[in-house]
């Protein structure tokens, strides 16, 4: 089992974009009853690299795997349940580095977190 499946996603692709969902369950929840950062930030880890390889690919023609080298993360409200959503975009690909915005999502298009990556090819 991969770690996405591990917490729940369910991958979609919408106009280029990478995006997917959870249906938060009470283990994603902290003590406060609020989602773990931890849940938001894989969600934007896991499709951030996922929009990265294939732009990567899109633009070089080369299957080389994008690791993230950073992640920059703004935490910018919370809820409690519901379902949440990440997408994925790329703002800069380069043959050395490529830049990905993921926005997280919550119930009624509130936006949770935003977060930029960084990526190389290996």
């Amino acid at each position: 089992m991969t770690f996405d499946q591990f917490i729940g996603m369910n991958h979609g692709d919408f106009q280029g974009e990478v995006s997917a969902t959870v249906e938060v369950q009470p283990h994603h929840l902290n003590p406060t009853g609020n989602i773990n950062s931890g849940l938001l930030l894989s969600m934007a880890d896991n499709a951030s690299t996922g929009a990265a390889n294939r732009a990567y690919f899109e633009k070089t023609g080369e299957r080389k795997f994008l690791v993230g080298v950073d992640l920059h993360a703004v935490m910018l409200a919370n809820q409690q349940g519901g379902t949440i959503r990440v997408v994925s975009k790329p703002v800069r690909v380069g043959r050395r580095i490529t830049v990905v915005r993921s926005e997280v999502i919550g119930d009624e298009g509130r936006v949770l977190c935003e977060v930029t990556t960084t990526h190389v090819p290996v």
